[in-house]
C-alpha cells in the first residue's frame, strides 16, 4: 500500500467498525480489521478519540466564481470544505458570471476553477427561460444535473421558470435520464405574503410563508408525475411538506429532497431582531417545524443534508442596519456543517454512521459520484479523522471561506476535523490539487 490508515473506530458501510484502510494509487484497495498490518510504504495512526470517516459530500455550495469571486472563489470555498471534512463539492450555476445555462459559460467556470481547487468539483448547469436547447449538450458536457427556480433568484440573470417552463424542461430531462433539482417556492403566494422590510425576524419570516413552500412543491410533484422525470427538492424547511413528498415517493415517483445544517440546528424564535447574518431563503423555521424536519430524516422522507453555502460580502449583509429586506439571503457554513449536524444529531439520540449516511454517502448517489462518499474497496480515498467529542466555540474570523459572516459565530460546538485526505494525499499546504469533475467519470 502507498499509504494505510489505522482507526480503532472507523464509519464504514458496516457501520463503527476497528480497522485498516489501505490506499493504492489514490483508491482504497483493502478494509481489512484493525490488527492485520497491510504492507504499507506510510501508515497513520489515529488517536482514540478520533473516527475515520469517508470525505463527505455536499452537493449544494455557491462558489460563486468568476464574476462575483469576492463573495467566495474556489480556493477559499474548497479550503474550508476540507477543512470540514468535505472532499468533493457540486458548485451551483447562478450567482457565478456567466451563470452555467449553456456550454461555453460552463468552460468559463472550469477555466476559472482549474488549478485552484483543494477538493474535487463538479458543476450543475441551470435551466432559465430560453435555453431549453442549452440543456442536451450541457448535460453531454458533463454536468451533474440541472437547477432552477419557481421564483426571482436574487440575480438578474437567473431567472426562474414559469411551470409551463417546467414542464417542458422535464420531459428534455426526461429523455436524457438527468436530474432536475428545484428551489421550490411559489411566486404568486410570497407576492401576496406582507412583504419584508426592517429588523424584525418574525417580519422577515412572514414574507416567506410555508405555504410557498408547499404550493411549489405540489407543483413540482405534479409535473414529475406528468412527466416521469426526476426531481429533487432543494433546502427543504417548511415541514409541512413533509407528507406530499413521503406520499409521492410511495407512488413511485422519482423524489428526493435534502434539508440544511441551519434548518436543523437553529429556531426562529432564537435569531434576535437585526441578526441578518441568519437570513436565508427559505427561512429558518419555528422550533416545533425543526423538530418535524429531524423526524423526516430519521424516516428517510429527507434524504440527506447539505450546506446551501451561500456567502456574500459584509456589505450585502446589511449587518449596519440589520434590514432583512434589504440584506442578501444565505447562510455560509461550508467549514461548518459535519460539527453543527453532528452537535444536534448527538443530543437528539442518533448516531454518527447515520450523519455520515446523511453527509457522504446519500448525497453521492444523488449526484451519481460512484467512488465517493464510503469506505469501501475501488472507492476513492477520500477520508478525514474527526474528534467527535471536541469541544469548540466557532470564530468566523478562524474560517476559511472568503468572508467573516456566519450565524454560527460564537455557537459552541462538538466536533473537530483534524485531518483530511483527498484520494490519499492529505490537504495540507499551499498546492491544491483537486480535480474538475463531469458526469460519468467519478
Amino acid at each position: 500500500m502507498d499509504l494505510t490508515l489505522v482507526a480503532r473506530r472507523a464509519v464504514t458501510p458496516n457501520g463503527i467498525e476497528a480497522v485498516e484502510v489501505g490506499v493504492r494509487d489514490g483508491r482504497i484497495a483493502a478494509v481489512e480489521p484493525m490488527g492485520a498490518s497491510l504492507p504499507s510504504e506510510a501508515t497513520v495512526w489515529l488517536d482514540d478519540d478520533e473516527v475515520l470517516l469517508p470525505g463527505l459530500v455536499d452537493t449544494h455550495v455557491h462558489v460563486n466564481d468568476p464574476g462575483r469571486s469576492e463573495w467566495e472563489g474556489f480556493d477559499t470555498a474548497t479550503r474550508a470544505a476540507a477543512a470540514g471534512g468535505v472532499t468533493t463539492i457540486v458548485d451551483m450555476p447562478l450567482n457565478s458570471l456567466p451563470p452555467t445555462v449553456d456550454p461555453d459559460a460552463l468552460q468559463v467556470k472550469r477555466k476559472a476553477a482549474a488549478g485552484r481547487v483543494y477538493v474535487d468539483v463538479g458543476f450543475w448547469g441551470g435551466a432559465v427561460p430560453g435555453n431549453l436547447a442549452s440543456l442536451p449538450p450541457l448535460h453531454e458536457a458533463g454536468v451533474f444535473g440541472f437547477k432552477c427556480f419557481l421564483l426571482d433568484s436574487g440575480v438578474p440573470e437567473f431567472p426562474p421558470l414559469t411551470h409551463f417552463e417546467l414542464a417542458d424542461a422535464l420531459r428534455v430531462l426526461r429523455d436524457l435520464d438527468a436530474l432536475m433539482i428545484v428551489h421550490a417556492e411559489d411566486a404568486e403566494v410570497i407576492d401576496a405574503a406582507p412583504p419584508s422590510c426592517g429588523r424584525r425576524y418574525r417580519d422577515f419570516l412572514a414574507s416567506r410563508p410555508r405555504r410557498a413552500e408547499n404550493e411549489a412543491i405540489k407543483a413540482v410533484i405534479a409535473l414529475a408525475r406528468r412527466t416521469g422525470a426526476r426531481v429533487h427538492i432543494l433546502h427543504l424547511s417548511s415541514a409541512d411538506a413533509l407528507p406530499l413528498i413521503a406520499d409521492a415517493k410511495d407512488e413511485g415517483l422519482r423524489i428526493t429532497a435534502e434539508t440544511c445544517p441551519h434548518y436543523l440546528c437553529f429556531t426562529a424564535e432564537d435569531i434576535p431582531d437585526g441578526a441578518t447574518q441568519f437570513k436565508c431563503c427559505p427561512p429558518i423555521r419555528e422550533d416545533a417545524n425543526r423538530d418535524a424536519l429531524w423526524r423526516g430524516l430519521a424516516d428517510g422522507v429527507i434524504d440527506f443534508v447539505v450546506s446551501d453555502h451561500s456567502p456574500c460580502t459584509e456589505d450585502l449583509k446589511r449587518l449596519d442596519t440589520g434590514d432583512f429586506g434589504h440584506a442578501w439571503g444565505g447562510v455560509a457554513s461550508l467549514q461548518l456543517g459535519l460539527p453543527a449536524v453532528w452537535t444536534e444529531a448527538r443530543r437528539r439520540g442518533f448516531d454518527l454512521s447515520q450523519v455520515v449516511s446523511w453527509m457522504a454517502a446519500k448525497p453521492a448517489l444523488l449526484a451519481g459520484f460512484a467512488r465517493k462518499g464510503r469506505i469501501a474497496v475501488g472507492a476513492d480515498a477520500d477520508l478525514s479523522m474527526f474528534a467527535l467529542d471536541q469541544p469548540f466555540t466557532v470564530d468566523v474570523h478562524k474560517l476559511a471561506h472568503r468572508n467573516p459572516v456566519t450565524p454560527y459565530h460564537g455557537r459552541d460546538l462538538t466536533g473537530v476535523v483534524r485531518g483530511t485526505w483527498l484520494r490519499g494525499r492529505s490537504i495540507v499546504g499551499e498546492q491544491p490539487f483537486g480535480q474538475l469533475l463531469t458526469r460519468g467519470d467519478s
